[in-house]
């Protein structure tokens, strides 16, 4: 028999859509957040909130200090997410050419996925060099703020663009783009050229060089690039390196799947 609107089916998926909610604020919240702060973001009441963490620290998802009161994500939640990172298919698939093109360029070469209107960075190798660039792998950053974002959300549907865009373009550094029309601008040039660069946009001092990479359907799923200290990247080093971004990067779509035109047209 069918269950009625709002029977225990309903209860059961709003139940755990409130766990999934509280877990992932822990990926764009500080390293420990407490019960206010989560019942405040989420709209829910704290004694919810607490219940729920509750049942996380009981699996290890989260652990508790009993000092500041506050939660951070425990070792049940590592596990989970070290198994994810080695069996993401992206990142098995762009290993052997962002290998190569670090080789290639001896600088570090990176693997960002898109997370609904945000990117984080699955996967790098590091530049050999005693003076380089390197990421944090896992943590969200936002769609406009530089080249592995831009090469993501040029390709995405106009809709996505709009409400990246409405939702306001935050400073992550003084170079970081947060006038609309010139944002416009740039997604324009990068779904044209396959490529974006950027220098100092999202992290200070930090060059790079991305392009999009896309799935079997054609829709893009990430982006690679190139980065390092911004005084490497000038005008000629980013010429040279805008072509080994945009080969490894089909080589990248090519093993997972598309074999349409590379860049293909947006949707």
């Amino acid at each position: 028999m069918a269950e009625a609107p709002g029977g225990p089916g309903a209860y059961g998926t709003e139940a755990a859509t409130r766990v999934a909610d509280v877990l992932l604020m822990f990926t764009k919240a500080p390293a420990a957040i407490g019960v206010s702060v989560i019942a405040r973001e989420l709209g829910l009441s704290k004694a919810v909130v607490h219940r729920i963490l509750q049942s996380l620290a009981s699996r290890s998802l989260v652990l508790a200090d009993t000092g500041t009161r506050e939660y951070r994500l425990g070792p049940g939640a590592v596990a989970l997410g070290a198994r994810a990172m080695r069996d993401f298919d992206l990142r098995q698939a762009a290993r052997p050419a962002l290998s190569r093109l670090r080789d290639l360029t001896t600088e570090t070469t990176t693997l960002s996925a898109r997370v609904q209107d945000a990117r984080i960075y699955l996967d790098q190798y590091e530049s050999p060099q005693e003076i380089k660039m390197t990421v944090g792998l896992g943590r969200p950053y936002p769609l406009h703020a530089g080249a592995s974002s831009r090469a993501i959300l040029a390709f995405l549907p106009e809709e996505t663009i709009e409400r990246v865009v409405g939702a306001g373009l935050a400073a992550l550094t003084p170079e970081t783009i947060r006038d609309p029309a010139k944002l416009r601008r740039r997604l324009a040039a990068t779904r044209s050229s396959g490529s974006a660069v950027s220098r100092g946009e999202r992290q200070h001092a930090a060059g790079s060089v991305a392009a999009p990479v896309f799935g079997i359907d054609g829709e893009v799923v990430g982006s690679i690039s190139v980065c390092g200290p911004v005084d490497r990247f000038d005008g000629v080093t980013v010429a040279r390196y805008l072509p080994l971004v945009r080969s490894a990067a089909e080589v990248i779509s090519r093993a997972r799947g598309w074999d349409g035109p590379l860049p293909p047209p947006r949707p």
